[in-house]
């Protein structure tokens, strides 16, 4: 299984070659007519990877639908499907972070490939956002002293350099480097300053 997608589409005629397309493809495909549907679903609990999602739905619409899902902190990839050019929603869906805003009909092809690059794109910056959670929760067991060690270790700094600007021994910030990379759980110094770029605010 390569995973599931949630449909949301009122054409039961797309709707249902799309999830063919996609069953064949290998996901897990369910259909939902109308956006409340798909609000019915408990989306924190459950696995999905990605959802594609009509612009003209009836009563909430798709911009809407994803609003209310930004608004509910249900961070999934939106691929974005209409029969219309619309440039303004399109701009507004995209700046809101949807993946894509593809036009019907859409190509096998392309459905496929845009769906997989979004679900790709999607696991990369939960995994950056899980490693920065870990990367805080072992920053926050640094003592101030090993914090300011860490601050100066990944400016580029030597131990004898932070030894002279702390009135220390170089044998003291040596201590402080090797508790710092063991508590941040660094093997090397290469990756203790990638941790340093990934805690800086975005």
């Amino acid at each position: 299984m390569r995973g599931t997608i949630y449909l949301v589409d009122d054409d039961p005629e797309f709707s249902g070659a799309a999830q063919r397309l996609l069953e064949l493809a290998g996901y897990h495909v369910q259909s939902f007519p109308s956006a409340e549907r798909l609000l019915a679903q408990q989306l924190h609990r459950n696995r999905v990877d990605c959802i594609l999602l009509d612009v003209r739905l009836p009563a909430i619409t798709g911009p809407d639908l994803q609003q209310q899902l930004i608004a509910q902190n249900v961070e999934l990839p939106i691929i974005f499907l209409s029969g219309y050019e619309d440039i303004p929603i399109t701009v507004r869906t995209i700046k809101s972070g949807a993946e894509d805003f593809l036009r019907k009909p859409v190509t096998a092809e392309i459905l496929l490939s845009t769906i997989e690059r979004a679900i790709d794109k999607h696991k990369t910056s939960q995994q950056r956002r899980e490693e920065k959670a870990i990367h805080r929760t072992n920053a926050a067991k640094l003592t101030p002293r090993e914090r300011d060690v860490f601050e100066r270790v990944v400016e580029g700094k030597l131990n004898k350099q932070i030894a002279n600007e702390f009135g220390s021994t170089v044998r003291t910030i040596k201590a402080h480097r090797q508790r710092v990379m063991e508590k941040m759980q660094a093997r090397s110094l290469a990756e203790l300053v990638l941790m340093a770029e990934q805690l800086k605010p975005s």
